[in-house]
């Protein structure tokens, strides 16, 4: 017995190949879903029509496609809490549109099918004839740094399954979907979501060149589409996939995003850096931090960081702004992750006082509620601690992250970082007594199926 999604049921061949929705699904439902399509569309044409604004003024102000909004008026599309948020905001609803949009889109109801497959495979399947264009997953799932991985999991998958074939969050799903694998140790699974982000992701571009519509732009597609290789190879560093491997993708990536003019800049960058940091050239290592630094100035100072201007604000805020703005802004640094990459990568290079610098301005900036992030950052710290000659402390912080750390936040990724702390120490006082608890603690880091996490990793930064 396993379970699917109720809401979105599917049929498929004997190949697996998606073909439509099930041939026995009752008239009955497959009308009241058209009904409530057709629902909201009415409503959101209504409040257009009273506002004396044309699907493209509409369109415009929202920041979406005219020809997929009037999809939606006549029920052809679903549309997605972001188009309802947006419309509800620019018509003066005054949450009208908001609420119609979330009772006609109720939670979807897991249920019991035999024979139904399993549902990651399922919405896996989904993906691959899966192209997105509008909205993103933050709309959906709220704040996801502070949801621990396995609980994560399912969610992400809920949220894909719910999709229509088309919808924008498919790439985005994706690529959270497979770092939460790789974070879970399940690394091999990771990769074949990988493939498919890059797929769908690259059949974005080829339509936007083509001529498509959708709501993103051929540039912007490009730019996408770079920043999902950038995130691979990072998580790749984590699941110690080639290091040869993961710098031809890394360079692959920095030329595609060169050519897109809304280039991402900073991750590709970050990513190329971590590569060769680890792989020890230490010249071209240097000019890639000083890029990397460059491309972070140039985001703090602009309003193309994922949240814009954080002096003064709370991390939390921050974060909870950053879950909201969806779409490929998901995908992109926030600003603790800038000055975390510039601090691992600074530290790898035999700057350790720098990246004490720069580890400790990113603990700074995020929040308190994300576990996760904030042991990566910590034991990244302690990785400089060490690099800077300061062993005992670098060896107490990574003892008190390790023990504090709930279990429901045991990853790769912490796994990975205290590692990379375990190897400093070893190359610098290989006598230290405090070693003997420190590998203890990291062989407790256990993946979903029990396995130790513990048994070998090599660094990047967490995948959140």
């Amino acid at each position: 017995m396993t379970k699917t999604l109720a809401t979105t049921p599917t049929n498929t061949n004997q190949t697996g190949q998606l073909i439509g929705p099930p041939t026995n699904q009752a008239p009955d439902a497959r009308t009241a879903a058209a009904t409530q399509a057709v629902g909201f569309g009415e409503r959101l044409r209504q409040y257009r029509q009273a506002a004396g604004l044309s699907l493209r003024q509409l369109a415009a102000r929202a920041g979406y496609d005219h020809s997929y909004l009037s999809q939606v008026e006549r029920g052809q599309r679903p549309g997605s809490a972001d188009l309802a948020r947006r419309c509800d905001q620019e018509l003066g609803a005054g949450g009208r549109l908001i609420t119609g949009f979330e009772q006609r889109s109720a939670a979807p109801r897991w249920v019991d099918r035999p024979g139904g497959g399993d549902s990651l495979e399922s919405a896996w399947r989904g993906l691959v004839v899966a192209v997105g264009a509008h909205g993103g997953p933050g709309d959906v799932l709220g704040d996801i740094r502070s949801v621990p991985p396995a609980v994560l999991l399912p969610e992400l998958v809920s949220v894909l399954q719910a999709c229509d074939n088309g919808d924008p969050q498919a790439v985005e799903l994706s690529v959270l979907i497979a770092e939460t694998l790789a974070g879970l140790g399940e690394c091999a699974t990771a990769r074949r979501w990988w493939w498919a982000a890059q797929a769908a992701a690259d059949s974005a571009v080829a339509t936007n060149s083509a001529g498509g519509s959708g709501g993103v732009g051929s540039a912007g597609a490009v730019g996408l589409a770079a920043l999902v290789r950038a995130r691979a190879v990072i998580s790749g560093l984590g699941e110690r996939q080639s290091l040869a491997g993961l710098l031809r993708l890394a360079d692959e990536t920095v030329a595609m995003d060169r050519r897109a003019p809304d280039a991402a800049g900073f991750l590709p960058l970050a990513a190329r850096a971590l590569v060769l940091a680890e792989l020890g050239v230490s010249e071209d290592a240097g000019q890639a931090l000083r890029e990397l630094v460059g491309a972070g100035d140039k985001l703090l100072v602009s309003d193309t960081l994922v949240v814009g201007d954080t002096c003064g604000r709370r991390a939390d805020v921050v974060g909870r702004e950053a879950a909201r703005q969806g779409g490929a802004r998901l995908l992109g640094p926030l600003p603790y992750q800038l000055h975390w990459v510039e601090g691992l990568v600074s530290a790898r290079l035999g700057y350790g006082i720098a990246g004490c610098v720069l580890l400790a301005r990113a603990r700074e900036l995020c929040a308190e509620g994300w576990h996760g992030e904030r042991a990566g950052l910590e034991l990244g710290l302690a990785e400089c601690l060490v690099a800077a000659d300061e062993v005992p402390a670098g060896l107490a912080l990574a003892l008190r992250v390790l023990v504090e750390l709930p279990d429901e936040w045991h990853s790769l990724w912490v796994a990975d970082a205290a590692r990379r702390v375990l190897q400093a120490v070893e190359k610098k006082e290989p006598a230290r007594r405090e070693l003997t608890e420190l590998r203890r603690l990291l062989a407790r880091l256990t993946c979903r199926s029990g396995r130790s996490m513990g048994a070998g990793s090599r660094g990047g930064v967490g995948a959140g």
